[in-house]
């Protein structure tokens, strides 16, 4: 089983998506994405009008999770354009205020991620898919567990990366750092300014950053501490030994929490690719050298 990281940013996950396992049956029925093409369509979910960008046949169905600020196609472009069609059936979603699932505005009450976990499950169960897998990037990782604690008959396995389970002091002090998006490098706002405009996203940034704060004046900071033993799939915890944004440490307690869980430093190269999936504050500091490295491979038993 294999996740390769290739030179454009696309994560191909075979670690947790052996053909070994049981399959999982996907319908075609009404299915909105033609074979070997990405479309797009927006889906009434929980009250709001969800868009999400779908591909492949394969029988077993995954979902892409954005991170802050993020959507399909800032995030997961590589992946939607480079994952076995014939495996999988992939699902990039824009969580409600994210991408193009606006109206409504962006918010961000004390059980945003819970909510948005809610969206995403329903929103599958809506496509009609049986059962899920869940690759979770940055806030996407946080929903990813909350999604795989609070409905875990649904979910198949998972991989996620850049996700905390808990805020520190330190941590708020990283977030602060981000709030004012003038000051991000022009690689990393540009993408995310022609999404949204600028207004929307200062303002944006703005309240994730407040919201985000909003844990650390819970006890132990937590966000979703609490549900990751109650975490059953199969899953994957991987962590960029450089990112600006995630230490460390969040990766190990969550790979300690959740129960046979497998875990991946990576380095370099690898945290490049990883992250210029997603552009935004995590890519900052990244880029220098990583051009300079080769195309790794990871195998895994």
């Amino acid at each position: 089983m294999v996740v390769r990281l290739c030179s454009r940013g696309g994560l191909l996950p075979r670690l947790l998506f052996s053909p070994q396992k049981p399959k999982i049956y996907v319908p075609t029925a009404g299915r909105k994405a033609a074979y070997g093409t990405v479309t797009s369509a927006k889906v009434s979910v929980n009250g709001v009008h969800l868009h999400y960008q779908q591909t492949g046949e394969g029988e077993h169905a995954v979902l892409l999770l954005p991170g802050m600020l993020g959507s399909g196609e800032t995030d997961f472009a590589p992946q939607l354009k480079s994952l076995n069609k014939n495996l999988f059936t992939v699902v990039a979603w824009d969580p409600r205020g994210y991408g193009h699932s606006r109206p409504p505005d962006r918010d961000f009450p004390v059980d945003f991620f819970e909510r948005d976990a809610k969206d995403a499950v329903d929103l599958m169960k809506t496509l009609k898919f049986k059962k899920i897998s869940l690759l979770g990037w940055s806030d996407g990782g946080i929903t990813a567990l909350f999604a795989a604690a609070k409905y875990p008959s649904y979910i198949n396995k998972m991989v996620i990366w850049g996700a905390n389970a808990y805020v520190t002091e330190e941590d708020e002090r990283i977030y602060q750092g981000i709030r004012d998006v003038s000051k991000w490098s022009e690689k990393a706002r540009k993408p995310l300014e022609a999404l949204y405009g600028y207004d929307y996203l200062a303002k944006t940034c703005e309240k994730w950053v407040d919201g985000i704060g909003q844990f650390k004046h819970l006890p132990d900071g937590n966000i979703c501490r609490h549900l990751l033993p109650l975490v059953q799939c199969p899953t994957l915890i991987v962590h960029g030994e450089k990112d600006p944004l995630v230490p460390r440490f969040h990766a190990d307690f969550i790979h300690e929490q959740v129960k046979g869980s497998r875990f991946r430093r990576i380095h370099h190269l690898c945290l490049y690719v990883v992250l210029r999936i997603k552009p935004g504050p995590h890519a900052c500091q990244v880029t220098s050298y990583a051009r300079r490295q080769t195309q790794p491979a990871f195998t895994f038993c």
